[in-house]
């Protein structure tokens, strides 16, 4: 499949000018609990484009050690993925709290670990140092060494200032 093609997959998901919320974690274990609260969860959704996944993480990507790259994520395992989408801005309130309300019954069942591709802004700092585990304090000196003034920050920033 070229390329140009496979990038619009999932286009119909995503319809340009919706409107989206993401949460996101790693989870402890797949179990009765956390299924039964998705099944909930979803039943209950305000717009008929939001999901709710579960991510298996296994494979080439977890034959990597945990400090050989930035990104830590390498034992095999599951994350849950809420992307609230919707097209009316008089429904993001509604759409917002309906992810927020959700993903708190879903902590119970939550790891500490993030997918700092899912992050949203107001995750803050500690979700980024989650995203980043066990090589974060890494990853600061080497923002301190590399860009002190902070000059790559339009991201998940990692504070050259972080302590």
């Amino acid at each position: 499949m070229p390329y140009p093609v496979a990038n619009t997959l999932l286009d119909a998901a995503y319809p340009k000018g919706a409107l989206n919320y993401w949460k996101s974690s790693f989870i402890k274990s797949l179990n009765d609990g956390l299924i039964d609260t998705a099944v909930e969860a979803f039943a209950s959704t305000p717009s008929a484009m939001t999901g709710i996944a579960l991510e298996y993480f296994h494979g080439a990507a977890t034959r990597v050690g945990v400090i050989d790259t930035p990104v830590p994520h390498r034992e095999e395992g599951y994350s849950l993925l809420m992307t609230s989408v919707w097209t009316e801005p008089e429904a993001t309130e509604e759409n917002i709290a309906w992810t927020r309300t959700w993903y708190d019954a879903f902590r119970p069942y939550l790891a500490e670990r993030r997918w700092l591709n899912y992050l949203v802004d107001d995750d803050g700092a500690d979700a980024i140092r989650a995203a980043y585990g066990p090589n974060y304090d890494r990853l600061v000196e080497a923002k301190r060494r590399y860009d002190p003034a902070n000059v790559f920050r339009l991201n998940h920033n990692i504070d050259p200032a972080a302590t």
